[in-house]
């Protein structure tokens, strides 16, 4: 039984979606969750850029709180350093979040599955091997999607959802036909941890017979598994502390807004500097 945290970052808001099925699946758990938003968005930038962070952060998260276990609760994160992160941390087991094409694939009856994330992430070398992978499953209709992620984020300080609506309004329209009869696509594949807040926003567009696929609960239970197999669950109490690169105000009001935080006892946002480490 291990008392230590286990640690959770994004480029930003994000990520909370991960940590709200992590904490439902671990509720005796104390984890840091760290929002590098003062370094975002990394799905538009290029992958040194996400390396030096995710390496940078890593390292933090091990030396400042001593973690148990890390969620990249990030796809562009996950597609761009989590080998080299494991290859870097042996002993640390290492979760990532990737787009789930795969359980996608296997739940269309039309075979035609949206796929919506980051630039970053859909142009990814890891994502195509995966799409290819599949591709004598299902079709993959992939659509990049700048600026949704930073849109969804800066609802939470202006309270104003519209370019949110907007973005998922274009994005959707130009995937194609959504539905249920043959030649539409049946699926969506949210490949951004973000996209999870805009949910009710993209039910709205594809439709009610339209299944939509995120991967905070596969996750959670990758995590729990981990940990059981390891020895390092805890008995609890769970705790959470939420620390950002970015306005702690801004991943404060995220928190209450999707993680019911005045229920988190002390959970208060805190800013924290963590400077980029160059590749070696």
């Amino acid at each position: 039984m291990s008392p230590l945290p286990i640690g959770v970052f994004d480029s930003g808001i994000g990520g909370l979606s991960v940590l709200q099925a992590l904490q439902a699946a671990l509720p005796l758990e104390h984890f840091v969750y760290l929002d590098d938003s003062a370094y975002a968005p990394y799905g538009e930038r290029g992958d040194g850029h996400v390396v030096q962070r995710s390496r940078a952060i890593t390292a933090y998260l091990r030396q400042t709180h001593g973690i148990k276990a890390l969620v990249i609760a990030c796809n562009t994160a996950t597609m761009a350093a989590v080998a080299l992160l494991r290859a870097e941390h042996p002993d640390l087991p290492i979760i990532g979040v990737e787009p789930g094409l795969k359980p996608a694939a296997m739940a269309s009856q039309t075979k035609r599955v949206g796929v919506i994330g980051t630039r970053g992430t859909v142009s990814s070398a890891k994502f195509n091997a995966l799409r290819l992978s599949l591709q004598d499953q299902a079709e993959f209709i992939v659509q990049p999607c700048d600026g949704l992620a930073d849109a969804i984020s800066r609802s939470v300080a202006s309270g104003d959802d519209a370019k949110t609506i907007a973005f998922c309004a274009d994005y959707i329209s130009a995937m194609g036909q959504f539905g249920s009869n043959p030649g539409e696509i049946d699926t969506l594949v949210l490949g951004c941890t973000h996209y999870v807040f805009a949910q009710t926003h993209l039910e709205q567009r594809v439709g009610p017979q339209v299944r939509i696929l995120s991967t905070g609960e596969p996750v959670a239970r990758r995590t729990r598994q981990l940990l059981e197999a390891g020895g390092l669950l805890h008995s609890g109490p769970g705790g959470l502390q939420l620390l950002t690169t970015g306005e702690a105000a801004v991943l404060q009001a995220a928190a209450q807004r999707w993680l019911g935080l005045p229920a988190q006892q002390g959970a208060q946002a805190a800013h924290v500097h963590i400077d980029s480490r160059p590749a070696r």
